[in-house]
Parts: structure tokens; sequence; C-alpha cells
């Protein structure tokens, strides 16, 4: 795919609804929900020539998909329950996801310390298999390293017992920077992706579905939608639009809660990410080095109510917290965690017998109402992209459309850049890094905030590039302070909150109304101290 420049791509909110107001045309595809599986489906169908809508009822990756563990991975946890057609899938996926986003996505050594003669026989062997079932696109071998050297690239892990460790290599990544540029991919093809419009009714031609009813959060108002395929691709939520079509439709999903706790880098100065395989409650733990500093997560723990704003239990905050202490020497403590992130997991609800959310399968399951609704389940990150092949597949097939390929193995996302200087503060930008750095007009360097290295210019690019609505959208998303530093976004929210209503004309109370929503939302992310 061509570079595209930052002119050419269609993020302005106020010219993508104006396509949705007449009521005119009928779109090929309408995607509800605009976190990673919704975005994939998106993508894939706008890369086939598919006139393509998608609408996101709160900002784009708000739920699960900015609240990742951050790893772009085959998923080792798939391997040792035996999912070796998971493991393969995902492991050519990450492969392709590092080749189209490489401003993005690293290469991440990851090393597990080995305590006992059974663990290294058992790790090395299955990071063997692991290191065969990804062929070609392995990112790394796998080996066995000595205890001194496990102790030079594990600086501050328990010595105790230490007999060496096992490296091995799987990829890291930035959520919500990708579902960012996966919006711009989308609107620079051609498709329309738009945030803050939710679905409130379906519409339906006799029993088929036809279309839907959507309102736009900001005005109120509401518009009618044709459609030949619409797909709920909602996550936690699917459950909701599954009874908009059928009210008796049964439980599809089970939701799993998963906990990170963000660390300053002291408690892990190592750019190697530690795998702890095996906790006290069978998970598998990791701390990983992001954005100068060390993301430690994750739990798995069954939840009954999907909501935008989940909020890690105390007994997840403490299994974190005593995991991490087992393995550091310095201790992390209540008052050392920088912010807290909790996400939701949308799981295949099992069809019989019990099953544990950490056993059941990650891989992704399509559903067709019979009234024509597409609905996808399950799935990861890692993934997004096959799950949007096989859903316009499903697509094509079920509607009797001839087939067209897909494009998106090995299209460019929007941003992409070799050769990045991952010490760049602004690397994430990628190919844009550059044009927003020409326009900081003499002030590089001036940050608003020095340790999160967040400049006023990538505020405007964010309102102006990136569809950012409100004060959260820049510091939980666009940037991601709210995850690296809670407190810290909190003392910057008043100047964010200014530049945005400067570039968006809007008037003091709404300045007023950003910073105490915003203040509100990131106490969440703080521990209350014991």
């Amino acid at each position: 795919m061509s570079e595209i420049h930052d002119s050419e791509i269609k993020m302005d909110r106020e010219e993508l609804l104006a396509a949705i107001k007449t009521g005119n045309t009928e779109w090929d595809v309408l995607v509800i929900g605009g976190g990673a599986t919704g975005l994939g489906i998106a993508m894939d169908a706008v890369s086939r020539g598919y006139k393509t809508l998608l609408i996101e009822q709160s900002d784009f990756a708000k739920g699960t998909s900015s609240r990742s563990t951050k790893l772009v991975h085959g998923g080792v946890r798939y391997l040792a329950q035996g999912d070796v057609r998971l493991v393969r899938e995902a492991s050519i996926e990450r492969g392709l996801l590092q080749k189209n986003a490489p401003h993005l996505v690293k290469n991440q050594t990851f090393i597990i310390p080995i305590y006992s003669q059974w663990d290294r026989l058992k790790y090395t062997i299955g990071l063997k298999l692991y290191d065969w079932i990804a062929g070609k696109l392995s990112l790394g071998s796998s080996i066995f390293i000595s205890r001194k050297e496990t102790l030079e690239k594990l600086p501050g892990i328990n010595t105790k017992n230490l007999l060496g460790g096992v490296q091995y290599h799987d990829g890291q990544f930035d959520d919500s920077r990708l579902a960012i540029n996966l919006v711009q991919s989308i609107n620079q093809n051609g498709g329309y992706a738009i945030n803050y419009t939710k679905v409130i009714g379906l519409s339906k031609n006799g029993q088929q579905i036809s279309g839907a009813k959507i309102e736009d959060v900001e005005s109120g108002n509401q518009y009618f939608v044709k459609a030949k395929a619409v797909v709920n691709a909602t996550g936690v939520f699917v459950d909701t639009i599954l009874q908009m079509d059928n009210p008796t439709s049964e439980k599809s999903i089970c939701v799993s809660q998963g906990v990170h706790l963000v660390l300053d880098k002291k408690f892990y100065p190592s750019e190697h990410a530690l795998m702890i395989p095996e906790t006290s409650d069978g998970r598998v733990l990791f701390a990983v080095p992001w954005h100068e500093k060390v993301v430690v997560g994750t739990t798995d723990t069954p939840i009954e109510e999907a909501s935008l704003e989940p909020q890690a239990l105390e007994k997840e905050i403490n299994f974190i917290l005593e995991t991490a202490s087992a393995y550091f020497t310095e201790k992390p403590k209540r008052s050392d965690v920088l912010s807290v992130f909790a996400g939701l997991r949308p799981l295949a609800a099992p069809q019989k017998g019990e099953q544990k959310t950490k056993e059941i399968s990650r891989s992704h399951k399509i559903m067709i109402s019979p009234g024509g609704l597409f609905t996808i389940l399950g799935g990861k990150w890692t993934t997004y992209r096959k799950m949007g092949e096989d859903m316009v597949d499903q697509i094509e097939k079920h509607l009797q459309w001839s087939h067209k390929k897909t494009a998106t193995a090995h299209m460019h996302i929007h941003g992409y850049a070799e050769n990045v200087n991952w010490s760049d503060p602004l690397y994430f930008y990628g190919s844009d890094a550059q044009l927003i750095k020409s326009q900081m007009n003499g002030s590089a360097g001036k940050w608003i905030s020095d340790s999160l290295k967040i400049h006023k210019q990538q505020v405007k690019w964010a309102v102006e590039n990136e569809m950012a609505r409100t004060v959260e959208d820049v510091l939980a998303r666009r940037t991601r302070a709210l995850l690296l530093n809670a407190q810290e976004s909190i003392r910057i929210a008043p100047q964010i909150a200014a530049i945005m209503a400067e570039t968006l004309e809007k008037d003091e109370q709404w300045q007023h109304d950003q910073v105490n929503q915003y203040t509100k939302l990131a106490h969440q992310y703080l521990l209350k101290q014991n």
C-alpha cells in the first residue's frame, strides 16, 4: 500500500457522520464495535472493496482492546493446553503484524527463570516446539541460559535456588495505538469508522436484518442505516445486540477479567520480559517493559456483569503483588503502583460441563442468526486480522457474493515505518512522527508532562487526525498517560482540556466538565492505600 499523508485521511467526525445522515446509502457491511475484532473485520471488508461502515458506542478500543498485556504472541499457555492449532494461527498472525506495523510491534525477548531440573527440561522442550510451530515467522530461537547470564539479564530477580533461565521470543505492542492506526487505515482506504455512535435497534425487512438504528451519542440525533450485512463485533456486549435481533436468545459468552499493575522500572530494571509460567492459581504471569515502565499481569477472574470500566478486585491486586514479590528482590507495595487497569475477555461460553475461564479456548467463533445477524465471539488481539478475514469470508458465503480475496495479509497499516528508534518518545506515531515534530514550531522538548513525554502538539494531532473527542480519549488511548501514571495524568488534565477546547471550539464549561469527568475516572486507576 502506498504512503498516504494525514491530509488525505477522512478523520473529521462531522464529515464522516454526514455519510450516514441522509440514510440513502446502502452499505455492504455495517460493523458494530470499534475494538480489535470490529476493526479487523472493517479493515478486511474495505481491503476487498466493500462499502464499509464501522460504528463504536464509545471511543475506539475503549474496552478490552486498550487493556491487554501488550503482547502479540503465539501463546505459550495455549501450547501447554494442547491447542496447537491456535498457537500456529497466532504465531503466523504475530509475524504478519510485525511486518505490517513495525512501528508498533517489536521483537521482545522473554525469560523464564528456572529453579528446578524438571522445569529446565519441560520449558526447554516446550519452547523449542513453540519455535517449530511458528516456522519461518518465528521471531528467534529459544535457548537455555546460565545462572550468571540470567542474573545479568534479569537484575532484581530472586536468586534463591536459581539454576538459569529459558529465553524465547514473542511480540510486544501498543494496543490502542494499533487501534487508532487501523481506524486511519480504514478511512484512508474508503471505509468509514466513527466513534461515539451507538446502535439502539436493528431494522428488519420481514424476518431479515436490513440495517440498524443509530444514535449519535454527542448530539442525540438518530439515523437509520441500511446494510446488506450487519456484524456484531461488540466483544463482551455481544449478547445485547443478539437480544435486539431475538429477545429470547441465550447467553453466548462468559466474561473473564484480567488485571494489570504498572510499576516503575526500578522494580524490574530489564529490557527482557519476565514470564512466570505457573502461579498459585495455575496462570501465567508476565512482567513486561512498556513505555519505560513495567506492566505486571494478568489475572483470570469470572465476572457476572460486563461494563466499560471494570474494576480490579482486591484479591486480584494482592495476587499480582504477592506473585511479583516472590520473584523480585525489591518487593512492590500498594503505594508503588502507578496505575491499575482491568480488561474483560469475551469468551465463547462452554456448551456443556463447567470450565474455568483460563481453560476456555481463546479461538474465535462465528455465528449467523436466522435473521442474518453475523456475530463473532472470543478471539484475541494477535489474531484480529484472521478474525476479520474469516468473518468476511462467511458473509460472502452466506449472502452468496462472489468471493474476493483479502488484501490484509500484506497491507501496511497507517504509520508504517521501518528502522524505528524505540527510545524516541514519539516512536509510536511511525511515519507521522516527523510531521508532528515539524509542527512543534521550536517547542520540541517543552513537554506538558516531562515524565510521560506528552507535548501540546500531540493533543492537537489527536483531535485533528485521530478523532479524539474527550480528555479521556487523549490521556487513555491516544497517549497512554492514564495507564502509565494515573496521578500524573490527573495533574495535566486541565492543560489537555484547554488545548482541546481551542481546537474543538469548546467553552470553559466544557473544559470544566471534562476535567471533572476525567479526574473521577482516573481515581479508579489509583490504588487506595490500606
